[in-house]
């Protein structure tokens, strides 16, 4: 059996595979690709133009003469069909195969980022195509010491990686253990960076270890840092690690403003992870059993809108929190502008309907949003995760065993970041070991001129600007 009819039964014969044949003399010469994957003017104007111009054909006269940067010399079957499901064209002729890149455009271009809002800095966010991806960090890092190494990972899907990194600036341990990570990787198909999230974190870890970002210059920090940064084909955002706790206080638009301004915001930031986790279950325990722990006018005030509720505060304030939850989830589903009215006429409806029945206190329902709203001053959806399950944690915690509860939980919150690693790396660092010069960038932000040193547990090169 020739080999192209080999190609075609292995295929399948699928209906966008297309097949021409030419004759030079005796000679057949035979392309074939996927019509969905090629581009079809690229090959008739550059390639079969050419050949149709030629008088004899071998080897050395096709790959002189075909103006594609990228022609592969094929040695078996297995690899002529793994370029054909790239996007490459193969030619066929006296039982020699070349492979010919000439993949399509099937890519949206660059957008704005959607997950990430932007305030201040560059608008444009990485796509599915790996190439864009690629460039739009190389045109931030025009250095030779920017280095990348590719990997294919999937069975099926075959997805192309990258691992980026400065060859100065990151640790060679760090790169090797992530090499090591991906090298077992031994799945049907990875169809977007998330999936690889499940094959490179520690184990038994609560907290998010590593970082998704659809921001280029986010990425290229990270790089600066002696980070490392995940590149997958057809996935918009890319995968940075290690991940500290104290990075997902931060945002790429704290480096665009003054210093004084970012400190602030991140010390509003940080209260509003104490006031999502803790602040429910400090209303349930000190009205349930700790209600010396506040002013007799107080305790009068909430007594009296509790009069005609028929549930404890547990109930209430599950009830509520589910109730959020379930029109948090459905405003991410929906479109923007329906999400947004979706969620506003529910609140509302809720909220007033609940109070109205005498179902729901109305402090209750200050509590639970002041709880929900300071949840979503995260971007990444894992750490409002991590958020949301310590505050039904705490809320179980205290009506059990009042302000004790909350001790409980404070020091189960505590054992959790101190117990988790990434990479190795203890995640509370700055913190916990502590790191003088990492604190001019963490809660607290410095003027950029007086932070001279790096991480010294993501680099050796410890000096900026060497």
């Amino acid at each position: 059996m020739k080999t192209k009819d080999l190609l075609k039964k292995r295929l399948g014969n699928p209906s966008d595979l297309t097949l021409r044949t030419f004759y030079f003399g005796t000679k057949e010469l035979t392309i074939l690709f996927l019509e969905v994957l090629v581009d079809g003017e690229y090959i008739n104007d550059f390639v079969l133009k050419r050949i149709s111009y030629l008088s004899k054909i071998n080897k050395r006269i096709l790959m002189n003469t075909l103006p594609s940067n990228n022609i592969q010399e094929v040695t078996s079957l297995d690899e002529a069909l793994d370029y054909i499901c790239k996007g490459f064209a193969l030619l066929l002729f006296n039982k020699e195969i070349l492979a010919i890149e000439a993949k399509a455009s099937i890519d949206r271009g660059i957008g704005v980022s959607e997950m990430e809002s932007v305030i201040l800095g560059p608008r444009d966010a990485f796509n599915e195509n790996f190439n864009t991806n690629l460039g739009l960090i190389r045109r931030r890092l025009r250095s030779s010491d920017l280095h990348t190494k590719t990997f294919y990972v999937g069975r099926k899907t075959k997805a192309k990686l990258a691992i980026l990194y400065m060859k100065s600036i990151a640790m060679p341990k760090n790169v090797e253990e992530i090499e090591k990570k991906i090298k077992k990787i031994d799945t049907d198909g990875i169809l977007d960076i998330s999936y690889l999230k499940r094959y490179l974190k520690e184990k038994n870890t609560f907290f998010p270890t590593m970082m998704t970002t659809e921001r280029p210059d986010k990425s290229a920090m990270a790089l600066l840092e002696g980070k490392i940064v995940l590149v997958l084909d057809n996935s918009p955002y890319v995968l940075i690690l290690p991940s500290f706790f104290i990075d997902f206080f931060h945002t790429p638009d704290d480096y665009y403003q003054k210093d004084t301004t970012i400190t602030f915001i991140r010390i509003i930031r940080l209260f509003a992870f104490l006031i999502s986790i803790f602040v429910p279950a400090f209303y349930i325990a000190v009205t349930t059993h700790n209600q010396d722990a506040i002013p007799l006018s107080f305790l009068i005030n909430f007594t009296a809108q509790r009069q005609n509720v028929p549930f404890s505060c547990l109930t209430e304030a599950l009830f509520m929190s589910l109730s959020f939850e379930i029109l948090r989830e459905s405003d991410l589903r929906k479109p923007s502008v329906t999400g947004t009215a979706i969620s506003i006429l529910g609140g509302l409806i809720l909220g007033d309907a609940a109070v109205s029945a005498g179902l729901i206190s109305p402090i209750m329902i200050i509590v639970i949003s002041i709880s929900a709203i300071s949840g979503l001053a995260f971007s990444s959806i894992e750490m409002t995760s991590c958020i949301r399950t310590f505050r039904f944690l705490l809320l179980f915690l205290s009506f059990a065993f009042g302000i004790f509860g909350i001790y409980i939980g404070l020091l189960i919150l505590i054992a959790t970041l101190n117990t988790t690693s990434t990479l190795g790396l203890p995640y509370l660092s700055p913190i916990s070991p502590f790191i003088k010069s990492e604190w001019k960038d963490s809660f607290i932000k410095v003027n950029d001129k007086k932070k001279r040193l790096r991480n010294p547990l993501l680099t050796k090169n410890k000096e900026r600007g060497n």
